[in-house]
């Protein structure tokens, strides 16, 4: 289990991980939610603890968390900060949060909190999609078309995301456009470009062109 530490206190985040890699995890820290997106975006880790007060602001976390979700990344977050009143442990956990611990805690709790996330991960259904030669890890945003990667643009992968999780059912430009591209001025237009964009990265076929609207495209 690889567990992505974001806290911007040293000394804290050395003893976590002294703890964490003496329980098993292979553990990574770094100390501002910009140093950590790169990491999750390219390698999502299995879980996140994540401080809510930054340097970068007293509400970095929760914007992080925020951030997060909006693009459909399901990674588990434990947010452990010294912001005690209800409202935060409310509005942590309404973000996205999978669970809220206030400093300072016992290292031990801290443990038999992740080992509860563990226990529910692995109860959850699988996050990888395969249908025919595609495959997409929905988790950890990977795409491979007759097991070769394929890098697709945020907008791209969510796309592709709402097509693979309704797989027979047809989209009308309308419901794309709302589901992906809100606030978009250029209207169905966008989704045809889009559409067109999956297609070369991926294959020609990848998504079919039906009666008012598109569908995932069938494989031999």
């Amino acid at each position: 289990m690889h567990i992505l530490v974001i806290e911007d206190e040293a000394v804290l985040a050395l003893t976590l991980l002294t703890l964490l890699e003496s329980e098993g995890y292979q553990a990574t820290w770094v100390g501002s939610s910009a140093a950590a997106w790169p990491i999750i975006t390219e390698n999502t880790p299995d879980l996140i603890i994540l401080d809510v007060m930054l340097n970068e602001g007293e509400d970095a976390g929760f914007a992080l968390a925020t951030k997060l979700r909006a693009q459909g990344n399901t990674v588990p977050i434990l947010f452990v900060t010294a912001r005690d009143a209800i409202e935060d442990r409310v509005q942590g956990l309404d973000i996205g949060g999978d669970d809220y611990l206030v400093k300072p805690y016992s290292m031990d709790e801290l443990l038999a909190r992740i080992r509860a996330i563990e226990r529910r991960e692995k109860n959850k259904k699988p996050t990888t999609i395969k249908i025919g030669p595609l495959e997409a890890d929905l988790l950890k945003r990977r795409v491979t078309y007759e097991q070769t990667p394929i890098n697709l643009t945020d907008r791209e992968f969510e796309l592709l995301r709402h097509f693979l999780l309704n797989p027979e059912r047809l989209h009308t430009p309308g419901e794309l456009l709302e589901s992906i591209f809100p606030g978009a001025e250029s209207g169905s237009r966008v989704i045809g470009v889009y559409i067109h964009y999956l297609r070369q990265k991926i294959h020609p076929s990848v998504i079919a062109t039906s009666t008012g609207g598109y569908r995932l495209g069938l494989y031999p």
